[in-house]
């Protein structure tokens, strides 16, 4: 097998450290898939860089339990719905109007009183830094009111959305349409060589399952040391840790494929030391385990891991998706 090297897999996403979406007991109250809704969004060809999709998420139950796989960050309004997420050692935030999730390096299980509608914007690593200035390393895991740090216009715009949304002059379309926007009126320019390495650090992730991190090292005009500070800043986690990430990731989303071939199904598996170490990892990025993952009951989660949301990084063969 292709060795994981998981004595060096440890910042900010231990094992022993799971989130509670990982538990044994966490799984078996979800919300039935059959009562989730959740539909992609186009999204504008001048913000393909920034944002990997939109989406318009409904469920009007009065009582919601679901998982959000590990991810780079969110900008969201909740037009319906109030909550807490919990994240990946002990801290829980209560939702607000207009959210920014920030880049996670786990899964998170959330709980919202319903109904529950959620509009918003899946960012890429280079639209988060556009977009918020924020350095991920230092705001990973955390459910946050976007106006206090991206200022009131946002606030009021969410307020504005929610109340439109609410009243039925907007559907979620538009919404996603007056986010979408925003973001583009309020994108920063980012560093052009940093902007490089993040492209680079992307391609390196699809370049395989587990790559060489070597690799990595070898593409970049920057010294080790300078290349795991500037990774750190703008994906939140050492290159490390986020190729163990998008590995637990990746391989989620793949086996959850129909359409997986058993060559296809073989190459993951041997990305791990073996099948409990690739049932760990899974579990804890993308908050289930893999026979959980087609059971017909992870519809939220099957439609979050679809290989669309990973835009940025090549799943190697189109046969797969």
């Amino acid at each position: 097998m292709v060795s994981a090297k998981g004595g060096a897999e440890t910042n900010k996403v231990s094992a022993s450290n799971s989130p509670p979406a990982a538990n044994s007991a966490g799984n078996k109250a979800l919300t039935s898939a059959s009562l989730l809704h959740i539909d992609y969004i186009a999204v504008p060809a001048s913000l393909t860089p920034y944002v990997t999709t939109f989406y318009h998420f409904r469920c009007d139950e009065n009582e919601i339990k679901e998982v959000q796989p590990a991810s780079i960050g969110h900008l969201a309004i909740f037009p319906y719905g109030e909550g807490v997420m919990r994240f990946l050692g002990g801290v829980q935030d209560r939702s607000h109007q207009t959210n920014l999730l920030t880049p996670s390096t786990a899964a998170c299980p959330f709980e919202v009183s319903g109904p529950f509608h959620a509009i918003g914007a899946v960012m890429s690593p280079l639209g988060w830094a556009a977009l918020t200035g924020m350095d991920a390393n230092k705001h990973t895991n955390r459910l946050l009111d976007a106006g206090k740090y991206l200022g009131e216009p946002l606030s009021r715009l969410g307020e504005k959305l929610c109340a439109t949304y609410r009243d039925g002059e907007m559907d979620g379309h538009a919404c996603a349409m007056a986010l979408a926007k925003y973001i583009e009126n309020h994108l920063r320019p980012v560093n052009k060589r940093h902007a490089e390495l993040i492209q680079l650090t992307t391609k390196w992730l699809g370049g395989s399952l587990d790559p060489p991190l070597e690799s990595l090292f070898e593409r970049t005009p920057y010294s080790k040391r300078q290349v795991q500070r500037l990774v750190e800043r703008y994906f939140g986690i050492s290159p490390v840790a986020l190729k163990r990430m998008y590995r637990g990731l990746r391989a989620a989303a793949l086996l959850s494929l129909p359409t997986l071939t058993p060559e296809f199904e073989a190459m993951v598996y041997d990305a791990f030391y073996d099948q409990s170490h690739m049932i760990r990892e899974i579990r804890l990025f993308a908050g289930r385990t893999p026979a959980r993952l087609g059971d017909g009951e992870s519809r939220f989660l099957s439609e979050m891991l679809d290989p669309k949301n990973f835009r940025e990084i090549d799943f190697g063969s189109q046969d797969l998706i």
